[in-house]
């Protein structure tokens, strides 16, 4: 296990945003190299995925909160179910020209800077309409690209350490990231938005197999397998998350085949790009190396906890059953957007409340329970004082920590935007990274960003099927503990979301 926990502790600081840091570091954005936002492979056959994709009959409100157990029956998806899944997941969801004739794809999950570098695998043995192989998403055409032929799943089975739920899938979904897609623009903190952007992404897809196909979030495995079995360069890509979609009954894990170094082609991202060396770094310091230490791993991760000191406060209110909105999830995540502007309007507490509760149901993950604790800036909400909050899980209550008008305040710690100082509330997730370093290894850094990553994508997806607006920034981040403080004194800050009505809805 990784006992040596200061290299994650190192990163983590070295990429901290403070006003004296940016102003002494200005980063200007070369234009010219910017990179694509599409891996391709040039010399391999496409194998288009359906379009014609059957919605989730689940209120989309359910489907957040959801999560499937395996169960006694078997749920193998067919090519279909996996097409709506990636789609859900990671497909462009609707396309912009903007002057000059620049075409931006966005993608179904939210993503720092619109800039997509994490990518989908698909591991699987023979589906119905699908042969098992090892297969490449192709968001820009929505297509699979087959990478290897046969059933590879042993070799994830083993990477996992035997994870059960690895063991049972038909389907594994491997993500991972190219770094420079994102480093182009955030330089070395973009190793935070690797876990960030898979995140969001994860968020969809949990909410997108809800009540069809049990799915388990592995972050656990042997780096090295992984990024063999699917051919990444480990100079500028790293696997992420694995996800065990779908439960086979009685299932046997096959044999690892061998999986020979993969040389195929892809078309440059770019004429030139810089390197990061931290983003590597830290991807090592927090690599497992063996199934042996992984299952050491999983076995210590199992106990883990939220650590904030559960108090009294109001109690969440959630909309009836009957009042939540009968949007499913595909058309939720199909109109998602990011919102650049907030309307002076106040949202109700029974929709804070609900997106709090949808939020943060227990996500099906073998790192054990979140790591992370929410603090909230509240503006503008009906019938609940402005002023600072911590959330408490267990009693589902809002602590008041202090009452105030804190939109200045706010605007700051988002880096002086003003979209923090117009939401109707801002929701911070705070990790004491000490104990989860202790606990997890530097692996445990990966763990916190993940985590709240999904959490925001879980709030993102909520504000939005309440025909709300929401959108992910940065931070200041001592700034943040600072605020909080003394109650957050020592913890880390992991995620921002901001959380209003937009000002196209309002009006």
């Amino acid at each position: 296990m990784q006992r040596d926990t200061s290299a994650a502790q190192r990163y983590h600081d070295a990429t901290k945003h403070s006003v004296a840091r940016l102003q002494a570091h200005q980063h200007y954005l070369d234009w010219e190299i910017k990179p694509l936002p599409f891996k391709i492979y040039p010399q391999l056959e496409p194998l288009p995925l359906p379009r014609d994709l059957p919605p989730s009959s689940l209120p989309a409100l359910e489907a957040i909160a959801l999560s499937v157990d395996a169960g006694d029956a078997p749920r193998v998806p067919d090519l279909t179910a996996v097409a709506r899944v990636l789609h859900l997941a990671a497909g462009i969801t609707h396309t912009k020209v903007f002057p000059g004739g620049e075409e931006y794809h966005f993608r179904a999950a939210a993503c720092t800077g619109a800039l997509y570098h994490i990518d989908l695998y698909v591991i699987c043995g023979d589906l119905p309409g699908l042969p098992a192989g090892v297969y490449h998403f192709g968001p820009h055409d929505f297509s699979l690209y087959r990478l290897r032929s046969g059933d590879h799943r042993g070799a994830v089975v083993d990477a996992s350490g035997g994870e059960p739920s690895i063991q049972q899938a038909p389907v594994v979904i491997a993500c991972a990231s190219t770094y420079w897609r994102n480093s182009w623009k955030y330089q070395s903190r973009a190793y935070r938005h690797c876990f960030w952007d898979c995140g969001t992404i994860l968020a969809n897809l949990l909410a997108g197999t809800a009540a069809t196909l049990p799915t388990r979030i592995v972050s656990g495995f042997v780096d090295e397998r992984v990024t063999q079995l699917l051919g990444l360069d480990p100079q500028r890509e790293g696997p992420l998350a694995l996800v065990a979609l779908g439960h086979e009954l009685d299932a046997v894990a096959p044999t690892a085949q061998p999986a020979p170094p993969l040389r195929l082609a892809t078309v440059p991202l770019s004429t030139r790009e810089v390197d990061y060396p931290a983003i590597r770094a830290m991807q090592d310091a927090s690599a497992l190396h063996s199934a042996d230490e992984v299952r050491a791993w999983r076995d210590t991760a199992a106990a883990s906890d939220t650590t904030v000191r559960e108090g009294q406060g109001v109690a969440l209110q959630p909309l009836a059953p009957a009042a939540l909105p009968s949007d499913c999830i595909d058309r939720v995540i199909t109109r998602r957007g990011s919102t650049r502007q907030f309307a002076p309007v106040p949202i109700t507490f029974s929709q804070l409340s609900t997106m709090l509760a949808c939020a943060t149901t227990a996500v099906p993950a073998d790192y054990g329970s979140s790591v992370n604790d929410l603090y909230l800036i509240v503006n503008a909400v009906e019938d609940l004082r402005a002023g600072t909050y911590v959330y408490h899980r267990k009693t589902a209550t809002l602590e008041l920590l202090r009452a105030g008008d804190f939109r200045r305040e706010a605007s700051h710690l988002g880096l002086g935007q003003d979209l923090p100082a117009d939401a109707s509330m801002n929701v911070y997730l705070l990790c004491d990274l000490e104990p989860v370093l202790a606990r997890y290894g530097n692996r445990g850094y990966r763990v916190a960003q993940l985590d709240a990553a999904i959490t925001g994508g879980k709030l993102y997806l909520a504000a939005y099927a309440l025909r709300l607006g929401a959108t992910g920034l940065t931070f200041f981040d001592d700034d943040v503990t600072q605020f909080f403080s003394p109650h957050a004194a020592g913890k880390s800050v992991m995620f921002l979301m901001a959380i209003g009505r937009g000002r196209k809805a309002a009006r």
